[in-house]
């Protein structure tokens, strides 16, 4: 009774307030966008001062009861519209919203699709086509760097058209390549080098024969949610490539671009070597302290030039020359870049035509790079429910190329740094003294490749019902790679064999067919949308090549002029079947979330595990929507993300390497001796070699302050990569050195951060600023057996560390008294054991990112870019060869510093070959710090006024003045981006024969028609 009594009081009081209120008011009206008119289903109407609130419908209509008395203001909001307060009138409203700057409604490009920058859960970064364009680098992946969080991009040298290291968040893989996939329109490219020519560990770059002109714009996809549709291939992060399109409904607008300007060394970062002169202090020094200065006690050094002739040697006369060979191989590279493109369309089709053609001169004599490319993209409605289209883009790179990296012998960088400077240009009879000189392969290089390139895509798209698509596609990647080399009779190499060619023509065929579908349908105030699709996928390469010695002469450079002739071919293919799916869900667009299911077979795994199985779940939350911050004004937008997924990795390991070969390679001679072909084991074989598999999680947010003027996405996240593809070690007594194996684990956690600042809006002048930086610690978790790199055990790959950290010796110091290097843990009589071989920093940086500033001023513009890298270290192997031994060639000017008994406070030790000065490989001290500040851009530019466009009858004009790398801090001595090899799963060995990146200047204009 007592409950009944309650429930009575309840109502009369509501009924008491309700008759003190009065009479209900009926507030209605409708919500539209104020561009194209068009109703906004899913705004949210709210009685300012109260949490009354209602949410438009299709039609953008609403109803709001309120008992307050007048006046009535109604907030609006919406996402990706700037929300409005308006007035309620008696006759309803019609409210119209403009879309916000923040940008919500930008159409982002995802896997197999696009979405609304508001509705995104997963970690995506967006780039422009405007700042991929301006950094004087053949391929457009150079360009990235500093541009987005979570991507680290080095430039390894300064040789154009060569490969660029390029990692998103973190290396995944020991073995396999950790490289991310590159989508071109929906076409899958390869990008590993087809390079086969030894180029003393560099490689070039696929990426270089894509016009950058062409591109719109970029998407990095990074976390598991974003890359989980790409399945086996997104384990690394993927790379969307979006190209040029035109627009329905538009007349041609014709855009022509031209620029010119040169390249030169950055003096700061070029090797400094010790004059002739100094030269022969350093190596008399070096003899007399090594005990060996006697001709008597080793007549191998008796007619040495460096004892001097008070001692019986023959001295360095004081007149003798000091040849500046890196000053004579570097000069002022000229460069130059034009395109031409075209864009339009009507009601039913629209195009994009793009020719262009980029000569870049290396500021290294003899290097070049030049490429010609023609884009044509076309799509075309044949109904309103039928679409066809298709993509085109054919180039021709040529690259005039020499060996830049390791050894002195026909490496070009190598020869002038790794030469005594006293050492004459020529030998009497004009060619090489020792190994090749500098001079003569300046005037005698012969090494040039040429690429031939299409890659394109057909498409036809259906619309089956109302929301429901049906798209099927095609697409190729052709890559024809040309290769050839002649070494002539003054080149070491030819005067060996009297002459020398070689000739590789290597192509790589991927063909991809894709079916698509996929339903989009709202069911009031909730979103649905589902796609499904197949891929059926497949690379071949073939080569050929062939050499030949011994030529008549070097006119003669055809390998069919040979005496001597050699030939080989090989063949190779795989295949990989998937299908996929996603399901995506929003309501109120205020709550997110996607779940993806992608499942692969590849013929590269074996028999019991080629099917692999990748998952991926993400949610979001607009905070900004709820009512506790909507009146929050300082606070434009907040978003909250989460997701975990699984992506696969099968690139690194060759197409049968599951598979147990035999090779039809083996001889054996008959009983008169006649070698025979036969028959022989070649590969141990693995029926359960499975996927590489990489785990992700990631948190983020999305923060929008004081009317959008300051942006802040913050991400974290961590990776785990199990069953690493690596080659297990066997016994010989199996007949087999090694097979592949899924064995190890690593893992990557880290940062990103990026903050967009409006920071001065004002009448005719805008300052904004772009900051990103992000953090990533790389460690082995499990690996049964240490791995170590390269000829001298340098770097290691051990459980409980860093991938590629440094196993050295650590000096710690010069003994003031005796000159000699003091190590840690050497014992008390100075020896050094293996024992005190100790794990000395990482290749790989604590954090690195860039910083943007843009200055705007009625018509002209200023921008400036840093790009940064702090707490990487690398081993500066140009300080290893060049400071180990004054009688072996060029003398590093450092060891002009060395411990003598009047300058005891160094760290470069004593001259002598005598004890551990100089004699153990694995010192740090060659390991430098290789942290970075770079001004990497700075751009002045000029754009028509309004005015001046309509009497020239132009829609734009543009002209600028851009500097490239005009400034470097850092401790390393030269370049701290080098590094020795392109090898993608290598980093931090430096310097070697590897030329600096240059300074650029350029001046161009852009006109639009």
């Amino acid at each position: 009774m007592r409950k009944y009594r309650l429930i009575l009081l309840l109502f009369l009081f509501a009924f008491s307030v309700r008759a003190q209120q009065g009479n209900p008011t009926i507030l209605s009206g409708t919500v539209v966008n104020s561009k194209t008119k068009e109703p906004l289903e899913g705004a949210s109407i709210r009685l300012k001062g109260s949490t009354n609130e209602v949410i438009t419908d299709k039609k953008g209509q609403y109803k709001l009861v309120t008992y307050k008395q007048a006046p009535h203001v109604l907030t609006i909001s919406f996402v990706g519209f700037a929300s409005s307060e308006v007035q309620a009138q008696a006759d309803g409203n019609q409210i119209s919203l403009i879309e916000s700057a923040t940008q919500l409604n930008e159409a982002v490009v995802v896997g197999y699709g696009t979405q609304r920058k508001a509705d995104l859960t997963g970690s995506i970064a967006k780039i422009s086509a405007a700042d991929i364009k301006k950094i004087p680098v053949s391929s457009f992946d150079g360009q990235l760097q500093g541009k987005a969080a979570g991507l680290q991009v080095i430039t390894n040298s300064g040789v154009p058209g060569e490969g660029v290291f390029v990692r998103v968040r973190g290396t995944t893989s020991i073995n396999s390549s950790s490289d991310p996939l590159y989508i071109v329109d929906g076409v899958f490219l390869n990008n590993t080098s087809l390079q086969t020519m030894n180029m003393g560990g560099r490689t070039t770059s696929p990426i270089a024969d894509i016009n950058p002109a062409d591109i719109e714009s970029i998407e990095v996809l990074k976390d598991a949610s974003a890359t989980a549709i790409y399945g086996s291939r997104g384990a690394n992060g993927v790379v969307i490539v979006t190209t040029k399109k035109g627009s329905y409904n538009s007349k041609p607008k014709i855009s022509f671009d031209v620029s010119n300007g040169w390249v030169q060394a950055d003096k700061s970062t070029l090797p400094v070597l010790a004059s002739g002169p100094e030269t022969a202090e350093l190596a008399n020094e070096y003899w007399i302290n090594s005990g060996i200065d006697k001709p008597s006690l080793n007549q191998t050094y008796a007619n040495r030039p460096f004892r001097p002739k008070s001692e019986g040697g023959l001295g360095l006369p004081e007149e003798q020359n000091t040849y500046d060979r890196i000053g004579d191989l570097t000069h002022k590279g000229y460069v130059q870049d034009y395109n031409i493109g075209v864009q339009g369309g009507n009601n039913n089709s629209k195009y994009y035509i793009g020719a262009g053609y980029s000569d870049q001169q290396s500021f290294v004599r003899v290097l070049s790079f030049n490429r010609a490319s023609l884009k044509f993209n076309f799509d075309q409605k044949l109904s309103d429910r039928i679409s066809i289209g298709l993509t085109n883009s054919l180039s021709r790179s040529y690259r005039n190329q020499a060996r830049t990296g390791d050894g002195p012998q026909v490496s070009l960088w190598n020869s002038a740094n790794s030469a005594a400077t006293y050492t004459p240009k020529y030998a009497d009879d004009g060619t090489s003294v020792g190994a090749d000189n500098t001079y003569v392969l300046m005037e005698n290089y012969n090494v040039n490749t040429v690429t031939l390139r299409y890659i394109g895509s057909i498409y036809g798209e259906a619309q089956l019902a109302q929301g429901l698509k049906f798209k099927s596609s095609f697409s190729l990647d052709h890559n024809n790679y040309d290769e050839s080399a002649y070494w002539n009779s003054k080149t070491s190499i030819g005067k060996a064999s009297n002459g020398s060619a070689t000739s590789a023509i290597t192509q790589n065929t991927t063909w991809i067919a894709e079916q698509l579908l996929s339903y989009q349908k709202k069911f009031g105030l909730h979103n649905l949308i589902f796609l499904a699709g197949n891929t059926i996928q497949s690379n071949t390469i073939a080569l050929t090549s062939a050499d030949g010695q011994g030529f008549a002469n070097d006119n003669y450079q055809l390998i069919s002029s040979a005496s001597v002739r050699n030939s080989s071919q090989g063949w190779t293919r795989s295949t990989l079947v998937s299908f996929f799916g996603r399901a995506s869900y929003n309501f109120l667009n205020k709550y997110y979330a996607e779940a993806t299911l992608r499942t692969d077979a590849s013929s590269k795994f074996g028999a019991n595990s080629r099917w692999g199985y990748f998952p991926a779940f993400s949610a979001g939350w607009r905070l900004k929507e709820e009512g506790f911050l909507r009146d929050v004004s300082w606070i434009s937008d907040l978003k909250v993300r989460g997701s975990w997924g699984i992506t696969g990795n099968q690139s690194g390991i060759n197409n049968f390497a599951a598979q147990g070969l035999w090779t039809g390679s083996g001889s054996y001679a008959d009983i008169v001796g006649t070698p025979l072909a036969g028959i022989g084991p070649y590969q141990l074989g693995n029926d359960d070699l499975r996927w590489e598999k990489t785990a992700q999680t990631n948190v983020g947010f999305d923060l929008a302050l004081f009317n959008s003027r300051l942006n802040v996405t913050l991400d974290l996240y961590k990776k785990y990569t199990s069953d690493l593809l690596l080659q297990q070690p066997l016994p010989s007594s199996s007949g087999f050195s090694s097979y592949w194996a899924n064995i190890g684990e690593i893992s990557n956690k880290g940062y990103e951060l990026t903050i967009n600042s409006v920071n001065i809006r004002s009448k005719g002048f805008t300052w904004t600023t772009s900051l990103n930086i992000s953090g990533n610690r790389n460690r082995i978790e499990k690996l049964p057996s240490q791995l170590t790199r390269y000829t001298r055990d340098w770097v290691i790959m051990k459980e409980g560390y860093e991938m590629n950290s440094f196993w050295l010796y650590n000096q710690l110091y010069v003994d003031p008294k005796t000159g000699a290097p003091v190590f840690e843990g050497q014992d008390g009589n100075g020896a050094v054991t293996a024992d005190d071989r100790k794990i000395v920093h990482s290749a790989y940086p604590k954090y690195y990112g860039g910083i943007y500033n843009n200055f705007s001023y009625k018509g002209f513009d200023l921008g400036i870019q840093f790009n940064f890298q702090y707490g990487n270290y690398s081993l500066n192997l140009n300080r290893y060869f060049r400071e180990r031994n004054p009688l072996s060639g060029g003398v590093n000017a450092k060891v002009l510093e060395r411990w003598t008994p009047d300058n005891i406070n160094t760290d470069v030790p004593r001259l002598t070959s005598v004890g551990n000065n100089y004699t153990i490989d694995q010192n740090s001290r060659y390991l430098e710090d290789a942290s970075f500040l770079r001004l990497k851009q700075l751009s002045l530019a000029y754009n028509l006024p309004p005015s001046v466009l309509r009497n020239l009858r132009l829609t734009n004009v543009r002209i600028f003045a851009l500097g490239t790398n005009l400034k470097l801090w850092s401790k390393y001595t030269g370049d701290p981006e080098s590094n020795v090899t392109s090898d993608p799963t290598a980093q931090g060995i430096g310097s070697f024969g590897t030329p600096p990146q240059p300074m650029g200047f350029q001046f161009g204009f852009n006109v639009t028609l």
